[in-house]
């Protein structure tokens, strides 16, 4: 749940409801929870019949190699996940940083100022590009996060223990000051027209979709450590479902009572931005007007910035060990293989950690579409069809858990995220990024295997 949870729902909500234009943007959290609950079936049906460490990395190996381990496209597919991981991984962990500068501005209001904006133009798409004091407070903390680790401090049980506990504080505090302080009909102010089934309406619902898959993504992060999960074959796939269900109760609840208390004209208006920049600490303000308002807004803005940095920080951790782990494995650049003298793999550290600081310049919005679909392409899509694979070609492996209803689950979720690559305005830039990531690494495979393997 802690790794489901994170900054995302905190930095995206006025996202999802800028895309859908009012509160039915909860159509986005419920189809977001059902398309995760669809997805997770089948990660609890690959995690339980092979609990090892790597997570996809190891699925699509098994998957695609066949019963008897001679087929290439498994090593090719591997191959390619890894690499897309060295662009998915930094962009996930911009993300965090970015939310994490976006609360900071809140706390420092001149941080917002002072902002440099270009626009990178590629045919007929354009992505924005900005630098200012808000930008190097996102790479202030990825660098904080990278010396960190570098340092060799990877115990964290207490830290981890003591944020859990601040993040399940945080959202009980969140549900707690709505049901208190907020009018829930407010909640339910929907506009004129808002279920209309019109084109406009189908483009957003698959931008709120985007956004929320982005917020419930991490449920599958116990399979990355399958190899060392006491009975893997109970465990895992209760993990997953039960922090799903819990996790899409504490969204909702939390959308409902943050419009509750805050008018989501405000919040969809482009007027509006600095409310939208750090939403929990306007609510927090909002709800418990001017004397304590603003004192217990930073305090909550202060949460949301340990919640995000204590995400990247974990994220960087965990998603450095697979680079490394490919490498090992003969399928990844041997440089990768490295270790620091302290232990961990530090050429994989500072080439992710390079790269997410890169994408710090780029719009929260921008960095959360490219991440989620080159992860959809290149991850998901590749399992959902892999698991449907996999019972045909290897139906005597041992499943401890079998996907309920199959194969409605897989086929749902695929036709899920089909509608997330394509139902949104603008969809093809990000998937000609994806393509450019296939294309290169198909290339970069193919050389490499020439070169290492000579005929």
């Amino acid at each position: 749940m802690l790794d489901m949870i994170g900054v995302g729902p905190f930095i995206t909500l006025p996202l999802i409801l800028a895309a859908m234009g009012g509160p039915q943007a909860m159509l986005g959290w419920i189809l977001g929870a059902g398309l995760a609950l669809c997805d997770g079936l089948v990660w609890a049906e690959l995690g339980a019949a092979m609990p090892e460490a790597g997570g996809s990395y190891a699925f699509l190996r098994r998957i695609y190699s066949g019963a008897d381990g001679t087929k290439k496209l498994g090593r090719f597919l591997a191959f390619l996940y890894v690499f897309q991981l060295s662009f998915s991984a930094p962009l996930s962990a911009a993300s965090g940083c970015i939310g994490l500068s976006q609360y900071a501005t809140y706390l420092w209001p001149s941080l917002a100022g002072h902002v440099v904006l270009r626009s990178i133009h590629i045919g007929p798409y354009t992505a924005g590009v900005s630098a200012g004091p808000e930008t190097l407070v996102a790479i202030a903390a990825l660098l904080l996060v990278v010396f960190l680790l570098y340092r060799g401090l990877t115990d964290l049980r207490f830290a981890t223990a003591a944020m859990w506990c601040s993040v399940m504080a945080l959202m009980a505090w969140i549900v707690l000051t709505g049901v208190l302080r907020g009018h829930l009909s407010h909640a339910f102010a929907f506009p004129p027209g808002a279920f209309h089934l019109t084109p406009a309406f189908f483009l957003g619902l698959g931008s709120a979709m985007m956004f929320a898959t982005y917020d419930y993504w991490g449920y599958y992060n116990i399979t990355f450590l399958g190899g060392e999960v006491k009975d893997a074959a109970r465990t895992i796939p209760r993990a997953i479902l039960i922090s799903i269900l819990l996790v899409a109760a504490l969204y909702l609840a939390m959308n409902i009572s943050v419009l509750a208390v805050l008018p989501w004209q405000g919040l969809v208006g482009a007027q509006n931005e600095e409310a939208r920049r750090a939403v929990i600490s306007r609510f927090m303000e909002a709800a418990y007007g001017p004397r304590v308002g603003p004192a217990l807004g930073r305090v909550a803005a202060g949460l949301v910035m340990m919640t995000a940095f204590s995400g990247v920080f974990s994220l960087l951790l965990g998603y450095s060990r697979i680079p490394y782990a490919a490498a090992r494995d003969g399928n990844y650049f041997r440089i990768f293989a490295r270790l620091h003298r302290n232990g961990f793999p530090h050429v994989s550290l500072l080439m992710l950690g390079a790269a997410a600081i890169c994408f710090c310049f780029f719009s929260l919005a921008d960095v959360i579409a490219a991440l989620v679909v080159l992860r959809i392409l290149l991850q998901f899509l590749m399992q959902h069809v892999g698991v449907i694979y996999l019972r045909r070609t290897q139906p005597n492996l041992k499943r401890p858990f079998r996907i309920w209803l199959y194969p409605l689950p897989p086929l749902l979720a695929i036709a899920g995220f089909t509608y997330i690559l394509v139902a949104r305005a603008n969809f093809q830039r990000e998937i000609l990024g994806a393509g450019v990531v296939i294309a290169l690494g198909t290339v970069v495979y193919v050389v490499r295997e020439k070169f290492s393997n000579p005929a």
